[in-house]
């Protein structure tokens, strides 16, 4: 869309480091580089015009906040957690998040798909996902035996209420105190029908209800010891184990959140009486959800900054670096919703009016806005 048509060399996308190597053998070889120029610049070229044909009708934002998901808010929505603040769990055992582990995904990350663990008799990749299982359990094994990696996070709920499309959360009850203020993003983009424009602050009671909500918080990590774990490998020139370590605690860190939302939900109440399969849990069959900044509902990363003040994360060894990623990369963070009607949804593209509105609510710059929400304009 924008580097292709202002570089007269050929720019080609490669959507993983492991397939450099073959698009370079392409460019390097006089007798396949002409075919595979030609081929890459008509597909980037059907994107283009693809691109320029896609037009995204936009409902102002004042319609769109009319337009609004309207919940109910009461004693049976509303669940009431067991202790109000923020609460770590450091050093949790390596043992107790293996459990949680959704493998799929780690053979994603190699470039090996099909789901776990049908993919270990799949007719093509079987062999070599059956291979590289068993290396990353004796590898994980290692690491728990010799204690190189540390899982620790911090958690928390507070009293909380929507002020238009801002989450507050409040210091207690009394509702005196706001601790935290956090902007959200409502949908623009309409299908041509009458279904609601949803926020995430529709699933929290509004400030003008009078009643008394709640909202959770969390960031884990499982990469503490990690870096370390890496360049051990690094410098024994095993760049194969070293690129493992950072998957196991990458998965690690998603198994962790897992384990921790399991947790909350037993904290709030409603998810005591749990009986889920591992599928259940992967396919979230339980009430609530844990959208995580930076994903299609919520996707201003910025926003981990007063997350990460409210939860108090560095204490548990978390930061962030000046552009929002978190530290160590095996991380993960995000809001807890607990009303039973919450659900996973994408913002899509919003509007100059939303861009303004938001750019106001979050006090900074409309041109600051736009760096931050560049995808979705």
């Amino acid at each position: 869309m924008k580097i292709a048509p202002g570089f007269s060399g050929p720019t080609v996308y490669v959507p993983d480091a492991s397939r450099v190597a073959d698009v370079l053998g392409r460019l390097l070889n006089p007798a396949q580089r002409g075919t595979f120029e030609a081929a890459n610049h008509a597909r980037q070229e059907e994107l283009r015009e693809r691109h320029r044909r896609c037009v995204h009708v936009l409902t102002p934002l004042a319609e769109a906040r009319a337009r609004r998901l309207r919940l109910a808010f009461g004693p049976e929505t509303i669940a009431i957690p067991a202790f109000l603040g923020r609460r770590a769990v450091a050093d949790v055992p390596i043992a107790d998040l293996v459990p949680f582990i959704d493998w799929t995904f780690f053979f994603t990350a190699w470039e090996l798909k099909g789901r776990f663990p049908a993919i270990l008799t799949h007719p093509q990749y079987g062999e070599a996902a059956r291979e590289l299982y068993d290396e990353a359990r004796r590898l994980l094994d290692r690491l728990q035996a010799g204690h190189a990696l540390t899982a620790s996070g911090v958690y928390g709920f507070w009293p909380a209420n929507a002020d238009g499309d801002d989450l507050v959360l409040f210091g207690d009850t009394g509702r005196g105190q706001e601790v935290a203020r956090f902007p959200m993003l409502r949908q623009q983009e309409s299908a041509g029908d009458t279904r609601p424009l949803r926020s995430l602050a529709d699933f929290v009671a509004p400030l003008d209800s009078g009643v008394i909500d709640y909202l959770g918080a969390f960031a884990v990590t499982a990469g503490l010891g990690a870096d370390e774990a890496v360049q051990r490998f690094a410098a024994q020139h095993d760049d194969y184990h070293a690129i493992m370590v950072k998957a196991i605690a990458d998965r690690l860190a998603e198994a962790f959140a897992e384990w921790l939302h399991q947790h909350a939900r037993r904290d709030w109440g409603f998810g005591t009486h749990e009986a889920l399969s591992f599928d259940d849990l992967l396919s979230g069959k339980y009430r609530g959800i844990r959208p995580a900044y930076g994903y299609p509902a919520c996707p201003d990363h910025s926003e981990k900054r007063t997350l990460f003040g409210l939860l108090g994360a560095t204490g548990v060894g978390m930061a962030l670096t000046e552009t929002c990623m978190m530290r160590p990369a095996a991380s993960v963070s995000g809001l807890y919703f607990a009303h039973p009607q919450a659900s996973y949804f994408t913002v899509g593209h919003i509007g100059r009016d939303q861009l303004e509105d938001y750019a106001r609510r979050k006090g900074i710059s409309v041109d600051e806005a736009e760096r931050w929400l560049g995808p979705a304009l």
